[in-house]
């Protein structure tokens, strides 16, 4: 059964009452209550790991606000004489779109290191990062927060694995870290084209996912013959070098999966195929060829 993400946002944001220079209300109740904050004096997260904002959504958001109202207020901490967003930035910039004054917000002191967890948190639970957001939001916990992958796992509630194999996707060149922001390529694409050694090869790699719109398995399967895997088995079963080098080169055409059974003068061509999308491709190579 899926883990549920971290220990939720109340659990992560300690109720203190250091609320100086607030003596017109009582601690107790400023600290509970939703207060209507005014927006000039609120700034985003300075440890958001979102890089970027959705400007359609964002407008999609403002015309529900503007219809409905802000149905959940932001979180936000005291700095200074102003505020920082703890979450709910994308609420905050559809409400300063339509040009409103205040918005519903809850008060609340935390450490950074806390405020960027909640803040990476609640964006891995809407699924509003890419991979390499995410990824990089790992790294700053480590490197600017000295945690350990085991302790981000308890405290975000992924596996520890999960965790090491984002992590990897900052290896990538940046060039194939931008084929995944534009959504050329899904981090599945991109941990495969990893695990080749050169960056010749993973750009040799990751130009034919693109091209031929191959599936992850697709790609796993190439990686295999580029890594040079199976050849050797085949060969110690006796199979034909020229027929295995037929193979290859049919799959490099087909950029799939493809057996040759020969015996006798007699046999057949086997070209495998992962979806119907895949099916009308191979088909259409095909009929290119007559």
């Amino acid at each position: 059964m899926h883990r549920a993400l971290g220990k939720g946002l109340e659990a992560l944001i300690p109720a203190t009452s250091n609320m100086k220079g607030k003596s017109s209300l009582d601690k107790q109740t400023y600290r509970d209550s939703v207060l209507n904050v005014e927006i000039d004096k609120i700034k985003p997260n300075k440890y958001q790991p979102r890089q970027k904002f959705d400007e359609q959504k964002i407008k999609e958001l403002s015309d529900s606000i503007k219809e409905k109202g802000v149905i959940q207020p932001i979180l936000i901490r005291s700095v200074g004489d102003k505020y920082e967003i703890i979450a709910g930035e994308r609420r905050w910039r559809a409400v300063k779109e339509l040009g409103l004054k205040e918005i519903p917000s809850i008060v609340r002191e935390v450490i950074d290191r806390d405020m960027f967890e909640i803040s990476l948190i609640e964006n891995i639970q809407r699924e509003e990062l890419n991979p390499l957001e995410e990824a990089e939001a790992y790294r700053q916990l480590i490197e600017d927060f000295g945690l350990t992958q085991e302790e981000m796992s308890k405290r975000i509630g992924k596996d520890r694995s999960s965790i090491a194999n984002t992590l990897r996707l900052l290896k990538l060149p940046e060039e194939i870290k931008q084929y995944m922001v534009e959504g050329l390529i899904s981090a599945g694409h991109a941990r495969t084209v990893l695990s080749l050694e050169t960056p010749k090869k993973q750009d040799y790699l990751v130009k034919r996912i693109m091209k031929h719109h191959l599936t992850v398995r697709q790609a796993e399967d190439i990686v295999k013959k580029v890594k040079g895997k199976g050849l050797k088995e085949r060969k110690e079963k006796g199979k034909n070098i020229e027929l295995l080098q037929i193979e290859q080169d049919l799959q490099r055409i087909f950029a799939t999966q493809v057996k040759i059974a020969y015996r006798g003068g007699k046999g057949k061509i086997e070209i495998n195929y992962y979806s119907e999308e895949d099916f009308d491709r191979i088909v259409g190579i095909l009929k290119k060829k007559k």
